[in-house]
């Protein structure tokens, strides 16, 4: 990477860091937004790197209330969400990479969750941590993932070089 991209990379994990202190159900935030536009923009490896760390540093300002095992969980899961997201994004169609991304961060991201969480706390079950975590996640999740393609829009059609 050159200097560019390794500054790009820092604003982004600092948006991602400010983005964190937005929360909207326990540890879900818009702290993935810039990683989507990361991956985007930069390349799928520093959306991932983006993701995962502004995962962290939600989980850890709202007190990890999943445990700190559950969220490190979360935070390879973000990183593999975000690196599949940019892999499609640029070699597949975009509107079936929004849709796949939103798939992976909603539904398939909470039921793994759900599978993990149970082995941890055994007052969880899979379909109760489901049922309370899959509305939310998936509508924040569509919110941060549309709001970072119409920015990339938005960034391409004013001709700005990153």
């Amino acid at each position: 990477m050159n200097a560019k991209r390794i500054v790009l990379l820092s604003l982004f994990i600092a948006l991602s860091a400010i983005l964190s202190n937005f929360k909207i159900f326990s540890s879900i935030a818009f702290d993935s937004m810039p990683a989507f536009l990361a991956a985007m923009i930069i390349s799928p490896i520093a959306g991932g790197i983006v993701g995962a760390l502004g995962h962290i540093l939600t989980a850890y300002t709202s007190g990890f209330p999943l445990t700190v095992p559950m969220h490190l969980f979360i935070t390879v899961q973000m990183f593999a969400i975000v690196w599949i997201y940019g892999i499609l994004f640029k070699k597949a169609n975009k509107y079936i990479a929004i849709i796949i991304a939103i798939i992976l961060n909603g539904p398939v991201a909470t039921f793994l969750s759900g599978v993990l969480i149970t082995y941890i706390d055994v007052t969880f079950t899979v379909s109760g941590f489901f049922k309370v975590m899959v509305i939310p996640l998936t509508i924040v999740s569509a919110a941060n993932i549309i709001l970072a393609f119409i920015i990339q829009k938005v960034i391409k059609r004013a001709r700005i070089q990153l």
